[in-house]
């Protein structure tokens, strides 16, 4: 996903660090939304439903028939502020969900206009999930800032989700953003929180994006730094300090400590060689990447059961190979499911009629084919010429009502080049 950032978003601060000058403070300017379209990707986080009323919510909405409870914790992880949150899922009305969005312990008679019921076919069986979105007063230190959010709840219903049944998932879509300069660069930041409502460091995440080659996106692998660790850019190692649970200001400096700088990853752009690899798909035959497809185009399909994104393009993916199959066109999917989920994707696919071959290994986002093509979100997927092995399509033309237009184009031009 390209990411395009407004002046108005960034900040003019930088940070000089050649030898001998002192380190200034970086300050980061508020992105009250947006955030998940420059990050490119999102972590959801899990809110536990309960039918118990909590003690500080002092006011609830009217007319409640099957209300469940949650807590939302944001701030600082030493003294959080809560957001109360009230589900309400009558057995045969639309569920409503209301937000306590300034944390006052009242909950207001209007729920959130989005939420919004998306059915899903899966196995013959219908499921019902609603998705939806809204804004907090998220209390950082001294200042209150407008907040935005993003919610979904699975069918509680969902046999394959039983274990989501008293769960709302949500992830933030708010940052941080400035520059920042390294050296004698300057580059485009982000700064994430993952809907904690504290900036300072979480064990494993790495929360501090930087556009290292100013194409106007993150990459979350060698572009994403943990702010608690030394980070190598250009073969200078930095470090992070004063980072504040608000995020707004943080300085960069010089660190006495050295580690290894990440390589930027391969180019897998359109016109560029896909990477080769070997592997065997779950009925056990050999798959040769993409030598093993002379005079085809295949199109490589990194997805899983879980993802729902996925799921919505999967329509036009079966459209697409049913039509053009026959004339060359051929699939591989790479499946990230979690492990232990073999059965379940081979149902999966039997009932969605996707004959093509998949590759599975049970690694989740550490698939070894993902890992190579660094994926980091999805779906995801490549259009290969078999012949030659370079990529001819990738991002957004292999998806929606754009796919078979790509595909036909491709067959075309391999049958009169």
């Amino acid at each position: 996903m390209k990411l395009q950032l407004t002046a108005r978003a960034l900040t003019t601060f930088a940070l000089l660090l050649s030898p001998g000058l002192r380190a200034e403070d970086i300050k980061m300017d508020w992105l009250a939304t947006g955030g998940v379209k420059q990050v490119g990707y999102y972590r959801p986080q899990r809110l536990t439903l309960s039918t118990n009323r909590p003690a500080g919510l002092t006011k609830l909405p009217e007319k409640l028939t099957a209300p469940l409870y949650g807590e939302l914790k944001l701030g600082p992880t030493n003294a959080p502020t809560t957001y109360f949150i009230v589900l309400d899922e009558p057995a045969d009305q639309p569920a409503r969900l209301f937000v306590d969005a300034t944390a006052g312990g009242a909950v207001a008679n209007d729920p959130l206009e989005s939420w919004k019921p998306r059915t899903n076919q899966a196995g013959g069986k219908a499921t019902v999930m609603y998705l939806g979105d809204g804004t907090v007063q998220l209390k950082l230190g001294g200042e209150t800032r407008p907040a935005h959010f993003n919610f979904y709840r699975f069918d509680k219903t969902d046999p394959q989700r039983a274990a989501l049944a008293s769960t709302l998932l949500y992830y933030s879509d708010y940052a941080r953003s400035g520059k920042l300069r390294l050296g004698d660069q300057t580059h485009v930041a982000l700064l994430t929180d993952d809907g904690t409502g504290d900036f300072r460091a979480r064990p494993g995440v790495k929360s501090l994006l930087i556009d290292l080659n100013d194409d106007g996106r993150f990459d979350g692998h060698w572009e994403a730094f943990d702010v608690a660790q030394p980070f190598n850019v250009a073969g200078t190692t930095y470090e992070i300090q004063g980072l504040t649970a608000a995020g707004d200001a943080f300085a960069v400096v010089k660190s006495a400590k050295t580690v290894a700088e990440i390589p930027p990853p391969a180019d897998l752009s359109a016109g560029k060689p896909a990477l080769k690899f070997a592997d065997q798909d779950t009925a056990g035959t050999a798959v040769n990447f993409p030598t093993g497809y002379p005079g085809k185009v295949v199109m490589l399909d990194f997805w899983a059961t879980w993802c729902g994104p996925c799921k919505a393009e999967l329509p036009n993916l079966t459209a697409a190979y049913t039509k053009y199959h026959p004339l060359g066109l051929e699939v591989l999917g790479i499946s990230l499911d979690q492990k232990d989920a073999g059965e379940k994707l081979a149902q999966f696919t039997k009932a969605n009629q996707m004959p093509w071959p998949q590759i599975y290994d049970g690694n989740f986002w550490q698939a070894r084919i993902a890992k190579l093509y660094n994926v980091d979100s999805i779906p995801r997927a490549y259009l290969v010429d078999g012949d030659t092995g370079v990529i001819l399509a990738t991002g957004d033309s292999l998806r929606g009502k754009d796919l078979a237009g790509t595909v036909e184009k491709a067959l075309a031009a391999k049958k009169h080049p």
